[in-house]
């Protein structure tokens, strides 16, 4: 099986793990942001973003990324390694559904192959790895600090954290 992720909009914390997992990433470049919004927040990524970014992007992007709790547009994605290939969005949709299904008119176990071989050369987060960002964020989580963070971030955002998640860069005055 390959998987496949198309990013027209916020990919981001959770949803910016999720498509780093998959096996390729295709984004709007009109309109996809990815983000790694946790330190923003006083914790860490916990869902397999510590262990994604730098498979994908190198040490030193994926310290920008996570420390940066900043949106990236398509096209720095693109050239970060996040995403595969940033395309016009009117054209997003063809190409990542043409690419699929020339995919899956190929031989299975060719494809099975080819996976497994890629992975035993770069392999992908072990579970342990993933058990110990997660377990971060519990520790962090249950700290003074970081619940007088949330608590302000709420407080500026109108009292919920959800709507923040939108604009989180304005949320922190960083622009």
């Amino acid at each position: 099986m390959v998987s496949i992720a198309k990013i027209r909009g916020r990919a981001r914390g959770i949803g910016n793990e999720f498509v780093a997992a998959c096996d390729m990433r295709f984004a709007s470049l009109e309109r996809a942001r990815l983000c790694q919004i946790e330190v923003g927040f006083g914790v860490v990524p916990g869902g397999g973003g510590l262990e994604w970014l730098p498979r994908h992007v190198g040490r030193s992007r994926a310290l920008e990324i996570a420390l940066s709790a900043d949106d990236f547009d398509a096209r720095t994605a693109e050239t970060y390694g996040l995403v595969n290939r940033a395309l016009p969005d009117a054209e997003l949709d063809e190409y990542v559904d043409a690419l699929a299904r020339r995919i899956a008119s190929f031989n299975p176990a060719a494809l099975s192959t080819v996976k497994q071989l890629v992975d035993k050369r770069l392999p992908p987060p072990a579970e342990a790895e993933l058990r110990e960002s997660f377990a971060a964020i519990l520790r962090l989580t249950s700290t003074d600090t970081v619940k007088d963070l949330q608590q302000r971030l709420r407080a500026k955002a109108g009292g919920s954290l959800a709507p923040a998640e939108l604009d989180l860069p304005t949320l922190y005055g960083t622009r």
